[in-house]
């Protein structure tokens, strides 16, 4: 082809949500370089054939010598990357690293040319932040800040923001849009996502010809179609979803539900779910908007339909025919009752619609916790 096709990096693409995104980004076109200190990821086996898969047919063994490597002695994929390239059948590229290395960033800057960055690198616990804010402080902002002068450092000014629906608070009003008041977060983990914002608007204002893109993400759930990646929490899972899939597959007893005495239909709180692939592909909308030279832009991605806890429940009971026992206990510290997202200006501006409702958000993710009991 005539034009080179362009790398894009993306910090913890190893993740849930970096996973689901570097595999989209593969089928648009794009050459993801991940970056991952497998902090919440797990390292893949060593193989030797690059797409050992037996589902997706017969594949040419690649010879290895014709794999890029992006470091002096191949890294070990990370699982969930592995596993993205037995989907798309390309080889992705991947280096472990730490975006609090300054060092190790500077040199990933000067081997590669970004055309824009996608950054999900971060702790993400709500619960955790409250206990540990130090440590979600030192990651989430250091690391930023040296993501950003490394960025400007090497003429990369295009960034897309894995941001949250937590830095709007307890909402004044439903559904949120984008303009509702921002920064009366109720822990560590939500005000380090709005000090992020507000570095990179700040950055976008003194500097012109930076873009950024800053997605507030509602609640991801549910997994690839493949039901070969998906969310793999570590330990005890901090999301509803994961906890509801791990009953409905024995692995856990019964689901606890936090509070059943909210201002809410049945009581319980109520969430803005959307499926993780819809979430992926607002990615590839919003790197097609940082195209346009737009300054700075904030978009809200969710459906605009709030669920809550029981109806999940419920959902999840459908989709894997299953029993999911639940026990009703107290509220948990920085809960808000209802939180749903008014998402047209996404549509508006980036063309971007979710598409896929709850009964498949709980397919892929039955199929998912089915096919893979105990995660990756």
């Amino acid at each position: 082809q005539g034009t080179m096709a362009e790398k894009i990096l993306v910090t913890g693409g190893a993740g849930y949500i970096g996973s689901h995104c570097v595999l989209e980004l593969v089928e648009a076109g794009y050459v993801p370089v991940v970056i991952d200190n497998f902090h919440n990821a797990i390292r893949g086996t060593e193989s030797l054939h690059p797409f050992p898969c037996k589902e997706l047919g017969p594949l040419q063994p690649v010879p290895s010598a014709s794999l890029p490597s992006i470091s002096s002695g191949a890294d070990t994929l990370p699982e969930s990357l592995q596993r993205v390239q037995q989907i798309v059948h390309k080889p992705i590229l991947f280096q472990e690293l730490d975006i609090t290395n300054k060092a190790a960033l500077e040199e990933l800057f000067s081997k590669h040319h970004f055309s824009a960055v996608m950054h999900f690198a971060g702790l993400k616990a709500v619960g955790e932040s409250v206990q540990k804010p130090l440590d979600y402080y030192r990651v989430n902002l250091t690391g930023t800040i040296q993501l950003l002068e490394t960025m400007k450092a090497h003429g990369v000014k295009n960034i897309v923001f894995s941001s949250s629906a937590t830095v709007y608070g307890d909402p004044k009003y439903l559904p949120l849009d984008e303009n509702h008041p921002v920064g009366g977060c109720t822990n560590p983990y939500g005000k380090s996502k709005y000090f992020i914002e507000e570095m990179i608007r700040d950055l976008c204002k003194a500097e012109k010809d930076w873009n950024a893109v800053l997605l507030r993400y509602f609640n991801p759930i549910g997994a690839h179609e493949s039901g070969m990646i998906g969310e793999d929490p570590q330990g005890i899972p901090n999301n509803l979803m994961p906890y509801v899939a791990q009953v409905a597959v024995g692995r856990r007893e019964f689901l606890s539900v936090f509070g059943n005495d909210y201002k809410t239909d049945d009581g319980t709180g109520v969430r803005d779910y959307i499926h993780v692939v819809d979430l992926a592909k607002g990615h590839i909308a919003a790197l097609k908007k940082l195209k346009e030279n737009c300054g700075c832009k904030i978009y809200n991605l969710g459906t605009g339909t709030g669920y809550s806890v029981l109806q999940m429940v419920q959902a999840m009971e459908k989709a894997s025919g299953q029993e999911i026992k639940y026990k009703i206990t107290s509220r948990r510290e920085g809960d808000v009752a209802s939180c749903y997202a008014n998402p047209a200006l996404a549509e508006r501006e980036l063309g971007w619609k979710a598409a896929f409702g709850l009964d498949k958000m709980c397919e892929d993710l039955w199929r998912w916790q089915l096919q893979n009991p105990m995660g990756f």
